[in-house]
């Protein structure tokens, strides 16, 4: 069987006049579309040189997020620099990238003269493998198999330390693939000092180096998924110094640029379903409850339950769920409420629509009714046709395509990635809930008789605090995965945010709300800086799933106390325009600020706050600081 991570089985394959529309391709969108396919190493070069020509012709490359990134390796790495600035393009990244000179590691990082320092770099990645350290094996020997772990681990965290010192960029550091062969048979990673033994102790030290500013891509593990015998090609490494076989630069490409998306806040957040042999075998219209193919003995039951399996653990992982499906509700919904081998059931799912509208139609419903954009949703369809249908009516959706087979659907939902994460919290845990908590909201909302009745209903109340530690891993990661609701979608580090906790030059708040309904958790963000009797909101974002709930002119009410009782009279908002974040546009005029300038994309306005009064709102404030 082909590998799935070998072809990136998930992506479409590209069409036969690939080369040709490229040619006259003219925009960074065009761009983007071309590299949702499954391309080879020649097509993502093709990609790159076509990039690189927009950028020299001051194309428009509007949607394209600008991201610069060094590379420095103890093996070859030209070919494998266009891969990723071709890959990049699928995620909307428009990928620079600086090469560090061959086997040049620790010169880059420890010499005065460094070819990063002469660029503006956001990431550096720290592409060595095990060629490229000092390993010393000495099987049966623990006490120095012990320091040898130690010395690798030093060398690399050292070389990390210099190039953040150096450059100020963020890390990906990639662990560490073992060779293919054990000298000691079955027994190799048992036998202390061996090699094997070696690099298994060393990736669980690195492990302990993942932070805000230094992530991790899993090379180890997708050696592994591919077969350590083929990801080595000794051939290649002595002729070429390429640190794997040249057919896996794709997928290479892919695992890193899924870590420099993830950081962006581009990794999807719900996944939408198809019902009919998708979740279970056959129609369930057609073959009734009894006839539906899920749970145990039986293959085809067996392939859908596995399904049903990976799709709760990624709701346990906070991913929201929702379904799609051509059928009549009242006979769809039946297995999800008295099937006995159904895993999934009703309470698991934000948003049903379950009718005969098209596809693609049912999911704008849905990303409607949970206030998510359309690039944060993943469909899984058995249909062919309905896969296209919603890729050509909705590019911004994730569509993967699905083998025959079923027992190969969660394989390859898996494989491909959507839902990529950098960190877990408590609040992560807790998200489909809040959705689906949400969408009673909106029905309570339908059954409600005007506006103001349906807030006061909800029973809603803020907690409004300054920045502190215990909520700084969510509010970094609310920083930067939100991208709708966000006035400047400017980015900050955990060590960033760590260093405004307590600083009174700065105006911090993290938000939450509670409601009828239950925890919406962290819902706001704002950062202020105080320059005499002037307080410039640097960033300002917020959920959408609490829109039009009067929640932001009670911050920005909460903002008017903060100055009023530290000598400020005039507030100054900025709105940097973005491809996401439109609904914002005039989210400064709605609150009664003027425009002063606009240039370039960015809005500034300013409210003098000495005659500002405080209206009431429908909720409640609580621990305000």
């Amino acid at each position: 069987m082909t590998s799935i991570y070998e072809n990136l089985s998930w992506l479409p394959a590209a069409p036969p006049d690939f080369s040709a529309t490229l040619k006259i391709s003219s925009t960074g969108k065009e761009l983007r579309v071309l590299s949702k396919y499954s391309l080879n190493d020649n097509q993502l070069a093709q990609l790159s040189k076509k990039l690189k020509y927009l950028q020299d012709s001051q194309a428009d490359l509007a949607g394209l997020i600008p991201v610069s990134l060094g590379i420095v390796s103890n093996a070859t790495t030209k070919l494998i620099v266009p891969s990723l600035i071709g890959t990049a393009l699928r995620f909307g990244i428009a990928l620079k990238v600086v090469e560090a000179e061959f086997n040049q590691v620790a010169q880059e990082a420890f010499s005065t003269n460094s070819t990063f320092t002469e660029h503006q770099l956001n990431a550096i990645l720290v592409s060595i493998d095990y060629r490229g350290l000092p390993f010393d094996p000495s099987p049966g020997n623990r006490i120095s198999a012990n320091k040898n772990v130690q010395h690798c681990f030093s060398y690399i965290k050292s070389v990390i330390k210099s190039l953040k010192i150096k450059t100020g960029s963020q890390i990906i550091l990639q662990n560490i693939a073992p060779p293919v062969e054990h000298i000691s048979g079955s027994y190799e990673g048992l036998l202390e000092g061996t090699l094997s033994w070696l690099i298994s102790r060393l990736n669980r030290r690195l492990m302990g180096l993942i932070a805000d500013d230094t992530l991790m891509v899993d090379i180890s593990g997708l050696a592994f998924n591919l077969g350590l015998e083929n990801w080595h090609d000794p051939t290649l490494w002595h002729l070429a110094k390429l640190p794997f076989a040249q057919k896996y630069t794709p997928i290479y490409a892919e695992y890193v640029c899924r870590i420099l998306a993830a950081k962006l806040g581009k990794s999807r957040r719900c996944l939408i379903l198809d019902l009919d042999n998708t979740l279970w075998g056959g129609v369930i219209g057609d073959d009734g409850l009894c006839g539906i193919l899920i749970g145990n003995g039986d293959p085809t039951a067996e392939a859908h339950l596995h399904l049903q399996q990976v799709v709760l653990e990624l709701r346990k992982r906070g991913v929201i769920l929702a379904v799609s499906s051509k059928n009549e509700e009242t006979i769809a919904l039946e297995p999800f409420k008295v099937h006995q081998d159904m895993l999934l059931r009703e309470e698991h799912f934000a948003s049903f629509q379950i009718n005969w509208k098209d596809k693609a139609s049912n999911i704008k419903v849905i990303a409607q009714s949970l206030s998510l954009g359309l690039e944060s949703m993943v469909f899984l369809d058995d249909n062919p046709a309905e896969r296209l249908q919603v890729r050509n009516e909705l590019h911004e959706v994730a569509v993967p395509e699905l083998p025959k087979d079923p027992a190969l659907f969660a394989r390859t939902l898996i494989a491909a990635g959507y839902f990529e994460s950098l960190s877990f919290s408590d609040e992560d845990l807790k998200r489909a809930s809040f959705y689906q908590d949400n969408a009673k909201r909106g029905k309570s909302f339908i059954q409600s008789s005007d506006t103001s009745s349906y807030l006061k209903s909800l029973e809603m109340e803020i907690y409004s605090t300054p920045f502190d530690a215990l909520g700084r891993q969510r509010i970094v990661q609310l920083i930067n995965k939100s991208n709708q609701f966000n006035l400047t979608t400017k980015r900050y580090s955990e060590t960033e945010i760590k260093d405004l906790e307590g600083n009174s030059n700065f105006f911090t708040r993290q938000i939450r709300l509670n409601d009828i309904f239950g925890d919406n958790g962290m819902i706001s963000i704002v950062i202020g800086e105080k320059a005499g009797a002037v307080l410039k909101i640097d960033a300002w974002l917020m959920s959408c799933r609490v829109l039009g709930r009067c929640v932001e002119a009670a911050v920005l009410s909460e903002i008017v106390n903060y100055a009023k009782n530290n000598g400020v009279t005039k507030l100054v908002g900025i709105y940097k325009a973005s491809d996401r974040n439109i609904i914002v546009k005039d989210h400064y005029k709605k609150l009664n600020f003027t425009k002063k300038n606009e240039a370039n994309g960015t809005q500034e306005w300013e409210m003098d706050i000495t005659n500002y009064r405080h209206i009431r709102f429908p909720l409640k404030f609580n621990n305000v600081i």
